[in-house]
């Protein structure tokens, strides 16, 4: 089974009980195993909504997670959209850019699938194609797959980091390493 990294998430209602949620239901999906979750970190939004300051959007809590499964990709993409939805994420009406930067309850995106390199317009890209350009995925992701290798950019995840020139504040947050357990 291929060994597939996701980004998760969050900046409205219980952050960290949306997110021990999200892992819980990743791992009682038949077909996905969790194997690593990153511990939490606390990030600065990249933007906010209109009508918001950069002080005053809603900051995330965000983690990686490192699972195993035998969905291929846009099967996946299919649950993980799912799992958002039944978490209380709502996808405002209109272009995929209407709400972007819009604040949710849960945010999963799949950052690496295997080696596997993908794009399907407007839907999935794979590796995530802003990875390499985020504090708030790639610290977390270094705490699990440091060593892990771009397919593209042949760089470690370790590497990228070192070069990162993301100015957002990205912080561990007050939270036990273990977190994602009950």
């Amino acid at each position: 089974m291929p060994r597939v990294y996701l980004s998760l998430g969050s900046n409205l209602g219980d952050r960290p009980a949306l997110l021990r949620e999200a892992v819980r239901r990743l791992g009682r999906l038949d077909a996905v195993e969790v194997v690593a979750a990153s511990r939490l970190y606390e990030a600065e939004p990249w933007e906010h909504e209109p009508g918001l300051t950069r002080g005053e959007a809603p900051w995330y809590l965000n983690c990686v997670v490192a699972v195993e499964t035998t969905l291929p990709p846009q099967a996946l993409l299919r649950e993980m959209q799912a799992l958002e939805q039944a978490l209380g994420r709502a996808r405002p009406a209109g272009t995929p850019e209407a709400g972007r930067f819009a604040p949710r309850t849960l945010d999963i995106d799949i950052l690496f699938y295997g080696d596997t390199v993908l794009s399907v317009p407007d839907d999935l890209h794979i590796p995530h194609l802003l990875l390499a350009e985020r504090a708030f995925v790639l610290r977390p992701l270094a705490d699990i797959a440091p060593d892990l290798e771009h397919p593209t950019l042949y760089r470690t995840i370790h590497e990228l980091l070192a070069e990162l020139a993301d100015e957002h504040d990205v912080r561990p947050g007050d939270y036990p390493v273990r977190w994602f357990e009950d």
